[in-house]
């Protein structure tokens, strides 16, 4: 019974080991992606905007102030997101497949699919917004012929 609970003790100790390296290691794949992709680059601009606004919400604080903060956040930021957004990753993508995309955004037609990535999804939106206010009129059209 003593070798048994030895057995598993260490089984566990080990599994959990492993587990952990496995986890830093599809963290690091997955920081990889998200630079190679321009994801990064997207979630970078996003801490940009919000230090524009906060700089707009508390003009009396020193610029040498937001530089260090900004400075600090965009490393540290980035890092916590890719943490944070891995698990979300792993249940649907495999560290093999994060690799493979990996290569296709190395390829030239992925460089150029990342680099313009961020434009093709802004005019998407815009069009996608435009078509929803088309969409809703014509309901709103049809439910007041039908008198409703």
């Amino acid at each position: 019974m003593k070798n048994f609970i030895l057995t598993l003790a260490f089984s566990l100790t080990f599994s959990a080991l492993s587990f952990g390296q496995t986890d830093a290691d599809y963290t690091k794949t997955l920081k990889k992606m998200f630079t190679v992709s321009g994801t990064e680059e997207s979630y970078q601009y996003a801490i940009k905007q919000m230090f524009v606004i906060f700089k707009e919400q508390s003009p009396i604080v020193e610029a040498s102030v937001w530089e260090e903060f900004e400075k600090e956040f965009s490393n540290t930021s980035i890092d916590k997101l890719v943490e944070m957004l891995a698990p979300v990753y792993q249940k649907y993508m495999t560290q093999v497949d994060l690799e493979e995309m990996i290569i296709f955004y190395q390829t030239r037609v992925g460089k150029k699919y990342a680099k313009n990535l961020s434009m093709i999804m802004q005019e998407s939106m815009e069009i996608g917004q435009q078509w929803g206010m088309k969409i809703g009129q014509e309901i709103a059209y049809k439910l007041k012929e039908k008198g409703k």
